[in-house]
């Protein structure tokens, strides 16, 4: 049995509505006359200061979470917002440096541990301090931020620039 409302396969009145069959030195359809679909890159549009002020201050806030927020915001809006650019790298090079001191103190008090039978594991609690610093001058960050203003951490690397 077969169906009457199928069409034979070479019937073209099944396609895209929109289609046109593509004339000589013209682009297949759905193509960009530049080269492939993705060729021309769209730009976006800056955003208000309003929006700058938040995004800034929302990359330092984020530091609390982890570096990832930092990181997502300045990749998104650093074209976009002169503050939000400023102040997502700000942020970014103090989470980066925390990481490196979590890291430090991990491997040092594992080191230490084995070598003093783990009265140096102790030193692990020094992470708590890292963190805290993290949570205030991130808090700080988001304050002066959220004004407008530019922050600099106390320490911090200053590996992305």
């Amino acid at each position: 049995m077969s169906d009457p409302q199928a069409q034979p396969p070479g019937d073209s009145s099944n396609r895209d509505p929109n289609y046109r069959e593509p004339t000589v030195g013209q682009p297949p359809y759905g193509q960009q006359p530049g080269g492939g679909p993705y060729s021309n890159p769209v730009v976006a549009a800056p955003v208000s200061e309003g929006d700058d002020r938040l995004w800034a201050s929302l990359a330092h806030l984020g530091g609390i979470l982890s570096f990832l927020p930092s990181l997502i915001i300045w990749l998104v809006f650093k074209d976009r917002g002169r503050l939000t650019n400023t102040e997502a790298k700000e942020a970014l090079n103090f989470q980066i440096t925390l990481l490196i001191a979590y890291a430090a103190i991990t491997v040092g008090s594992t080191f230490l541990a084995l070598v003093t039978f783990g009265i140096g594991g102790l030193l692990v609690g020094l992470g708590w301090i890292v963190w805290l610093a993290g949570v205030i001058f991130s808090i700080l960050g988001f304050l002066k931020a959220k004004d407008g203003q530019n922050y600099r951490y106390p320490f911090a690397l200053r590996l992305i620039k």
